[in-house]
């Protein structure tokens, strides 16, 4: 009975932490915060499918999100998921430190989760507004529990369940893959590099099919999205820390300062406490592989922001298919989470030991963490607040419901602050509100510069709205409609000559939305990709129904 007691205690205190992280944005509202956009509902449009001229960067994200939100309010399918993942994140780190250090109790187990849901990674990512890649870091941890059940007993049903969820996006995939086959080992590779293709499938399919993202990157990209050094910090030292994201506005208020030197200090310092007893385990294939994967998740995004490492770098941008997915260098250090937190288990275990006091170590421990990062609490000092949207949202989109074409939106670029999104730059809510696709041309404005996009139609029709160009040449570029954001800072130019002549589907003080007669729309066929996306859903369903048949014909 107490050894069941305390299996509950990891999910347990997991949830219990996601939930003070998330604080304030599980009440009513919608996560809008620079790149995270959550909508009352999204659609299948070719753009969720990702078969337009941009990069497939949310597949099958944004095909998920349209299926849920069609019987599920899509604020409410959001927070669920992020919750479900710092949840499992911190639950995946316990299960896995059991898988690999059997004899640990319940408290180094609770270190284990504290690791994986409260540093600066998490944090960081938070803020930036990446909740779905979030899912992937969650998955890394149970990624290893599989992988090492596959390694041993040859059963895949688990491994292609967490390759899947992983997939929500292809930075998760190739994370979740990453591990998988690190710790797999060689005999199984190919098992697992066909899970890791067949949960990679929505991204890869779309991107053969469109093209998007496979003629080269804006170089400029590489130095603007490169890992940061924090205060007092080099930035071997920040990505150490598990920070250094490249967006100095999307970081915890004490990482602003040389508050972030101890910070580091005090969890690398829970980290090294388990360093010695983790080699003398070294003879373990597994706890070796995953050391030497964080070593080199801390070190190649340092060595890539320096001199040589960005002009490479920027080579591979231009000239390399598909390179414009490692750019931000610092996500990658998420690999080397599955390390700490098994050293973290590891130390505490061997200081209980040593103390021969379960409880202390565990509790120093989790404070030392808790202080090193002590704003994460409530929505990362309360920076993590949901917003509720205009009811001319709703109206524009009804607007749309019966018409063809694409739609453009002024002002120019992707990002907006709106009123009620405070005076943080939001990505253009349009795109997964709207029915119809939304042209964006991808450019990104990065720390006093520029990032170009990948896609071109969508910068021909912009240039056409600035210039004052006619309508006509808007309807020929597969524009049918026209909305105007009226309550956010941005570039207009000219394109009142534009608008002023054509026929208002709907305007209030918020939007205005203008059609565009004789439209030409662009069609594609989304048949395949659909296809993809369903063997993608099959991966994770199946593998699910795989596993738990397993499960209990083993137990049998």
């Amino acid at each position: 009975m107490a050894s069941s007691r305390s299996g509950w205690a990891p999910p347990l205190y997991s949830l219990a932490l996601s939930a003070a992280v998330l604080g304030p944005l599980l009440g009513p509202g919608y996560l809008l915060l620079r790149d995270a956009v959550s909508t009352p509902r999204s659609y299948f449009t070719d753009s969720a499918w990702g078969t337009t001229d941009a990069a497939a960067r949310a597949v099958p994200q944004d095909a998920v999100m349209a299926a849920l939100s069609t019987v599920v309010d899509g604020g409410i399918v959001v927070k669920s998921i992020l919750l479900l993942a710092l949840w499992c994140g911190g639950w995946g780190a316990a299960a896995m430190a059991r898988a690999l250090l059997p004899s640990v109790g319940t408290p180094a187990l609770l270190v284990a989760s504290t690791v994986a849901i409260w540093n600066p990674y998490v944090a960081e990512r938070l803020l930036q507004g990446h909740w779905s890649l979030l899912v992937g870091y969650a998955a890394l941890p149970w990624t290893v529990v599989a992988a090492l059940s596959l390694r041993r007993t040859g059963r895949w049903g688990w491994l292609a369940v967490v390759l899947a969820a992983a997939g929500l996006t292809p930075t998760g995939a190739i994370l979740a893959a990453v591990t998988a086959l690190v710790v797999a080992g060689w005999k199984k590779v190919p098992l697992t590099l066909g899970l890791s293709v067949l949960a990679s499938l929505p991204w890869l399919v779309a991107t053969a099919m469109s093209g998007g993202g496979t003629t080269g990157t804006d170089p400029a990209g590489v130095a603007a999205f490169a890992a940061r050094a924090e205060p007092g910090l080099g930035t071997v030292g920040s990505l150490a820390g598990l920070g250094g994201i490249w967006n100095s506005d999307a970081v915890p208020t004490s990482r602003t300062s040389l508050f972030a030197i101890l910070g580091t200090v005090l969890l690398l310092a829970v980290v090294a406490l388990g360093v010695a007893p983790l080699w003398r385990r070294r003879r373990n294939p597994v706890i070796s592989a995953v050391a030497v994967m964080a070593i080199v998740a801390v070190l190649a995004p340092a060595l890539g922001a320096t001199g040589p490492g960005l002009r490479i770098g920027e080579w591979a941008a231009a000239d390399v298919p598909g390179a414009g997915l490692l750019r931000d260098a610092q996500k990658w250090v998420a690999l080397a989470m599955p390390f700490y937190a098994l050293a973290a288990a590891a130390g505490v275990a061997w200081a209980a030991a040593k103390l021969r006091n379960r409880w202390l170590p565990a509790a120093v421990a989790v404070a030392a963490l808790l202080v090193a990062l002590p704003d994460l609490v409530w929505g990362v000092g309360n920076q993590l607040k949901p917003v509720d949207y205009p009811s001319s949202w709703t109206s524009v989109a009804a607007a749309l419901d019966d018409k063809e074409g694409d739609v453009a939106v002024m002002p120019a670029g992707m990002f907006r602050i709106f009123p009620y999104s405070g005076n943080v730059p939001v990505l253009d809510p349009a795109p997964r509100m709207l029915p119809l696709d939304v042209l964006q041309t991808g450019e990104l404005l990065v720390a006093g510069g520029s990032v170009r996009g990948e896609g071109t139609r969508a910068e021909d029709v912009e240039k056409v709205l600035l210039d004052g160009g006619s309508a006509d040449r808007l309807s020929a570029l597969g524009v049918g409609a026209v909305l105007v954001e009226k309550n956010t800072p941005g570039e207009t130019g000219k394109s009142a000559q534009t608008l002023d002549p054509l026929p208002v589907l709907y305007e209030d003080d918020e939007l205005a939305l203008y059609e565009v007669p004789g439209a030409s729309p662009v069609s594609q066929d989304n048949r395949v990709v659909i296809a993809a996306h369903l063997a993608w859903l099959a991966l994770l369903v199946g593998g699910l129904g795989w596993a738990m048949r397993s499960r209990h014909t083993h137990k049998s």
